[in-house]
């Protein structure tokens, strides 16, 4: 006998995709001010107590709808993200997952909380699995063994979330800016490499060019994914 699901999948996976709406109370109004307190504040000002303030009801009202905190973050999880990207030619896998880690890029920065939640465990929702679908999906035409396919997708999820997570933690650094702090540091002697890195700027990069980096380091990944490909055959 397999064991029972949590509550908050069992609701995800028997109701249909689209969302009913509601002009009253219901669990769809509650997700959508939960995402959007949790962008403007952050998931760990995120309580029933100040969501139910914000929907202008009673803390025992949410609880009709939402058992708990946990139970509504895996709501929100599947629900901010929305569907992704369609590829504009199925055949062309290197630009369908770029793409679709550029989607994920926009998503971390949208709603930054979803980093940290979604760190709790591997996806069981309909919303986190319709983008690992889709991530898949892309590489479907290569050729490439399923596990290989999946290493691939892991490798560039797990790339775009490391660079999106530095990006917006170092939007929030107060202090001086980190090249003029390594520069107080840093001598070629004991790290050489580094010292060879800052003399060249590369740490110099302006707020307009986190993308262009991101897209940079995204390419030498996928760029690897090609390379197993053409050893493969």
């Amino acid at each position: 006998m397999s064991d029972p699901l949590p509550r908050a999948l069992e609701i995800l996976w028997q109701e249909p995709s689209a969302p009913r709406r509601s002009s009253g109370l219901s669990r769809e109004r509650i997700v959508t001010a939960a995402v959007e307190l949790a962008d403007t504040d952050g998931l760990g000002a995120l309580s029933m107590a100040r969501l139910a303030e914000r929907l202008g009801c009673g803390t025992m009202s949410l609880y009709r709808h939402v058992a708990n905190k946990d139970e509504l973050v895996t709501f929100m999880l599947s629900t901010a993200p929305g569907p992704p990207p369609a590829p504009a030619d199925p055949a062309d896998w290197r630009g369908a997952l770029t793409d679709w880690a550029a989607g994920l890029w926009d998503i971390y920065h949208r709603h930054p909380w979803v980093l940290a939640a979604a760190a709790a465990g591997p996806p069981a929702d309909p919303g986190q699995l319709a983008w690992l679908n889709a991530g898949l999906a892309a590489l479907a035409g290569t050729g490439l063994p399923e596990r290989d396919k999946l290493a691939a997708v892991m490798a560039v999820l797990h790339f775009v979330r490391g660079a999106a997570a530095l990006n917006i933690e170092a939007a929030q650094v107060q202090g001086p800016d980190y090249p003029v702090l390594l520069r107080r540091f840093i001598d070629a002697e004991r790290f050489p490499a580094l010292a060879a890195a800052l003399e060249a700027g590369v740490f110099d990069t302006a707020d307009e060019d986190h993308l262009a980096d991101f897209h940079s380091g995204l390419g030498q990944f996928l760029d690897g994914v090609d390379a197993r490909m053409q050893a493969q055959g």
